[in-house]
């Protein structure tokens, strides 16, 4: 079973989101899918939604705190309202754009593993250190697991390049491959692969070893690609 997560990023309003999730929810209940499915929306799209159990809303981002004095951004209390216990954590854009320290990271991890959300923690290596080889990348992806507690029982990892997200460029079958197997002999946890990842490689991409599913952007933002990007992976 493949568990597949789309990441709304700045995109959709609170009117599109719901209209997003009801048809999900509607197709995925009709054909009977039992893929793993998250769904990020950006935080003002944010509510309560009638979903299966096997679709959880998540928050792209949040402070660790619960309630508080901390301009733009969003705490527990704001997640509570709609029952929210999902939380995007590490994700490259928050590392390279906002610059997220790996310090912060690991706060804000520390705090929502205290309250038991499931994390996907999103992990991976800009091009210059692709360029410098494996063994590189894989000492650059392990500095960002200081402070992580890797055997939380709530956790799913998501590898992402960041060279390869939103360019088009999808890592060869033998990157993602030899990544994900390091990462899983030293962690035993389910492993998402991100970047570029489309409804018409999602297939080929999950179905590499090591790799239990994705973490999509841009090719998630259309309900009916959203939709073929499960139907593709329901039988993995």
């Amino acid at each position: 079973m493949a568990i597949i997560a789309s990441n709304f990023k700045t995109n959709h309003t609170r009117k599109s989101t719901a209209s997003f999730i009801n048809e999900v929810a509607t197709f995925v209940e009709e054909n009977n899918i039992d893929n793993e499915i998250f769904i990020f929306p950006p935080s003002t799209a944010l509510d309560s939604f009638e979903i299966s159990s096997n679709i959880k809303i998540g928050a792209q981002n949040a402070y660790a705190t619960q309630k508080g004095s901390f301009t733009g951004e969003i705490g527990t209390s704001q997640l509570d309202e709609f029952g929210i216990k999902t939380i995007l954590i590490g994700h490259s854009e928050r590392r390279h754009v906002l610059n997220e320290s790996q310090s912060e990271i690991a706060k804000k991890y520390s705090f929502y593993k205290e309250l038991g959300y499931t994390i996907v923690y999103c992990i991976g290596e800009p091009l210059e250190v692709k360029q410098s080889g494996l063994e590189k990348t894989l000492e650059y992806i392990y500095e960002q697991f200081e402070g992580i507690d890797t055997n939380y029982e709530n956790l799913i990892l998501a590898y992402e390049p960041v060279w390869a997200i939103g360019t088009g460029v999808t890592a060869t079958n033998d990157d993602i491959k030899n990544v994900h197997s390091a990462i899983k002999e030293k962690i035993d946890k389910p492993l998402l692969y991100g970047g570029s990842v489309k409804v018409n490689n999602v297939n080929e991409i999950c179905s590499i070893e090591g790799v239990d599913g994705a973490l999509i952007g841009t090719a998630s933002w259309i309900a009916d690609d959203f939709k073929q990007i499960i139907e593709n992976t329901k039988d993995l």
